[in-house]
């Protein structure tokens, strides 16, 4: 029987959150991303963990690239829009700055910290799937005072734009 007072997992995790964009077919996509991390040394990997059930997912099952940015503290605006809306209903990169990088990648220009990473593998893994990838372009090294990064916590009451 499950227990009935759980602890939160989500509580428990107050990591970085990302914004995770694919091209493929023409079709651009990008989704706020809280479920990543580097998973291998040598060679060097990081693995994005798509929910299912958004746009994003769907375009990225058919790209050979996908691009990971890092998300600031003072960059909640553009969580809420990558996070908060669906791609299904608006175009989200008509509403920032981006060019198009590795594979056709879109790469925001509002992020300063970014990588492509070229897809290796997918990993099942119940509601999302993860995105094995190697790295292949990353942001020019940045001289200005750290900032740091947005956190799940900060994020927490955002409302998603598709379900989990």
């Amino acid at each position: 029987m499950p227990d009935p007072d759980p602890v939160p997992f989500s509580d428990a995790m107050d990591g970085p959150m990302y914004v995770v964009t694919a091209a493929s077919a023409g079709r651009l996509a990008g989704c706020l991303v809280g479920f990543a991390s580097q998973c291998s040394i040598e060679p060097p990997r990081f693995v994005v963990w798509l929910s299912t059930a958004n746009r994003t997912y769907r375009v990225a099952r058919e790209a050979e690239y996908l691009t990971v940015h890092v998300l600031r503290r003072d960059q909640r605006a553009l969580a809420e829009l990558f996070g908060g809306r669906t791609g299904d209903e608006v175009d989200k990169f008509a509403e920032v700055g981006w060019r198009p990088g590795v594979g056709g990648t879109p790469v925001l220009s509002e992020a300063r910290a970014w990588f492509t990473g070229r897809v290796e593998g997918v990993v099942p893994g119940g509601d999302h799937v993860g995105f094995l990838l190697s790295p292949a372009e990353q942001s020019p090294a940045d001289s200005a005072p750290p900032v740091p990064p947005l956190r799940y916590a900060d994020v927490r009451d955002l409302q998603a734009g598709h379900p989990a």
